[in-house]
């Protein structure tokens, strides 16, 4: 079973910056893509930004030149660097992996338990 856990959250004022960190518990599967998402209250789930085992990434145009993605092979762990936060960032963030046990195998996804940023103006 995989588990995702997130750490790093929480409030920060305007212009102010977090680091996100989550870590994954991968048993005997493969991370193909982690990244964050995220869904503040009233809003659908969006895409924050994403890295691709290739190493590419991909960024929400709202966040972009502002947070960085970045990851740790050897630790399972992906980093979301946030700077120049504001107040519209505020929501929950969560962490997402896409896991496979062989490569020519099925892929499945797993999500974290979310941590919370605040941004206040």
């Amino acid at each position: 079973q995989v588990q995702l856990v997130e750490s790093g959250g929480g409030l920060v004022q305007a212009g102010g910056s977090l680091r996100l960190s989550c870590v994954a518990s991968l048993g005997d599967f493969s991370i193909n893509t982690m990244g964050w998402y995220r869904q503040a209250p009233g809003k659908q789930r969006e895409l924050v930004a994403v890295i691709i085992h290739t190493g590419n990434t991909v960024y929400a145009d709202s966040v972009k030149g502002r947070f960085t993605i970045s990851r740790d092979n050897a630790k399972n762990t992906v980093y979301l660097q946030m700077n120049s936060l504001n107040p519209e960032d505020t929501a929950v963030y969560y962490c997402y992996a896409i896991v496979y046990r062989r490569l020519e195998g099925p892929k499945f996804q797993y999500w974290g338990q979310g941590t919370q940023v605040t941004v206040s103006s």
